[in-house]
């Protein structure tokens, strides 16, 4: 492949998953502006928990992807027998997996908001919204694993489409919940948690019934029979999600808790500022999305390329990924700089929560060409199977770097020293990211490919083509 015909394959497989990552933050953006709308109070009673619920949803995210990019591995060598096989084990591990975390959910929902410093006006509204968007993980546990089967198989088309659809449901659903029967904050939960399963079921049924490559009709043996052992996950799988999701979960689940350790910050800070932060990072989110998109469209060009044990398409798909992702998100920051108070206007009537917004957005707007750097080398180290390294420099950044800035900055600047670190944080991170792909340790192939007959090339690529 000419390195323009690598580009066209990188742009066809990051454009549908653009649109994909830009849905699921729309939603967050449609909850806090829908309620928004009602008060300062209960956007901030949504933005106090939103950091909890990444929390949790990075750590389905994670469990997810230490078996979708398996499926990548497999699909690579043409063994697409295993990739199903993984996707069977990845469904009832995921279930599992995520009923915990609703439990947890459950267990910590009443005391989530006082750990957090909040005011008691929010603490209950806070508490009942976490509670219920916990109860929803299991089904984004499994829609997750789905759509990113999907995408790792080569199809990235369906994946955007259904969570644009999720992105439409939930401003319905909401507007039902929270205006026509006054449910408020609580409102917003149910309207999400209600477009999350209309979206998984789909999701499921063309992974599991109508695509090419993944339905499981196509092991014949088991086209009219369940067979509840090959749901069972075996040892060597396994092992190779805690090999690939651990590292990914651990640095989610700390990363996390940096960002709720910051939330604890500027809760004092009252609820103008809450509100303020929650609204930026919603707001940024969108702009940064392109750049996840890319990112999920180089993890499945690199694990698919590992599988076909192709170290040198590794490498150019990892460098036309990240220099892709860098110029769209360099891009986004001029918009955000540009436009940040007409943006934070559409989210909020309170005018002292638009300027602050609109100030800390245009901080922010500075670092976006190197955090997408990081966004994107992430994605080529996951595809690549070698999670431990970059997930220790998320860590350390974030860690040492953001939260002890915004200590020693919120205390005088307020929000605004947040975001500064943040700045500071993120120009950081895409340095030190770019400096560990200019090394050649990530890109080593060891080991036996995935069990199945080897190919020579990467890709089918006119099958990709016909994916998108």
């Amino acid at each position: 492949m000419s390195w323009q015909e690598k580009l066209r394959l990188t742009v066809l497989l990051s454009l549908p998953a653009m649109v994909a990552q830009i849905s699921s933050v729309a939603m967050q953006i449609i909850d806090a502006a829908m309620l928004g709308h009602l008060g300062t109070k209960e956007s901030a009673t949504v933005g106090l928990v939103s950091t909890t619920i990444w929390l949790f949803g990075g750590l389905c995210s994670a469990f997810s992807a230490g078996f979708s990019v398996q499926v990548a591995h497999h699909v690579g060598a043409e063994d697409l027998r295993g990739a199903r096989n993984i996707i069977r084990q990845g469904i009832l591990s995921g279930l599992c997996f995520s009923l915990t975390l609703t439990l947890i959910g459950l267990i910590i929902a009443p005391y989530l908001p006082i750990w957090l410093g909040a005011d008691e006006e929010i603490c209950a509204g806070a508490s009942e919204y976490f509670a219920i968007v916990a109860m929803a993980l299991p089904v984004l546990e499994i829609n997750m694993l789905a759509a990113g089967s999907l995408r790792c198989s080569g199809n990235i088309k369906v994946p955007s489409l259904l969570n644009a659809l999720m992105c439409v449901l939930d401003v319905i659903f909401n507007y039902v919940f929270i205006f026509i029967f006054d449910m408020g904050t609580a409102g917003a939960a149910y309207g999400t948690f209600l477009a999350f399963i209309i979206t998984m079921s789909l999701m499921v049924h063309f992974m599991a019934v109508r695509d090419q490559q993944l339905r499981f009709a196509l092991d014949t043996e088991l086209a009219n029979r369940w067979d509840f052992q090959r749901y069972v996950p075996t040892r060597m799988t396994l092992r190779k999600v805690m090999i690939i999701g651990s590292p990914i979960s651990l640095e989610r689940g700390v990363m996390c808790g940096a960002q709720i350790a910051i939330t604890g910050i500027i809760a004092p800070l009252g609820s103008v500022a809450i509100a303020a932060n929650t609204f930026g990072i919603n707001i940024e989110s969108i702009c940064y999305m392109p750049g996840y998109g890319i990112s999920e469209a180089a993890t499945t060009l690199v694990g698919q390329s590992l599988g076909a044990r192709r170290k040198d398409l590794m490498r150019s798909f990892a460098w036309i990924s990240v220099a892709l992702g860098m110029v769209i998100m360099a891009l986004m920051g001029i918009l955000m700089w540009v436009f940040a108070p007409e943006m934070m206007g559409l989210v909020s009537t309170d005018t002292s929560v638009v300027e602050l917004g609109a100030e800390v957005l245009r901080i922010e707007a500075w670092a976006e060409p190197m955090f997408a750097a990081s966004i994107v080398a992430y994605g080529v180290f996951v595809g690549s199977g070698k999670t431990l390294v970059p997930s220790l420099m998320n860590l350390g950044s974030i860690w040492v770097v953001r939260l002890s800035l915004s200590l020693i900055l919120a205390p005088t600047m307020g929000l605004r020293g947040v975001w500064i670190a943040m700045c500071i944080e993120l120009c950081w991170r895409g340095l030190a990211f770019l400096w560990r792909l200019r090394g050649r340790g990530w890109s080593n192939i060891k080991g036996t490919p995935p069990t199945g007959q080897y190919q020579e090339e990467l890709i089918k690529t006119n099958t990709i083509y016909e994916n998108n």
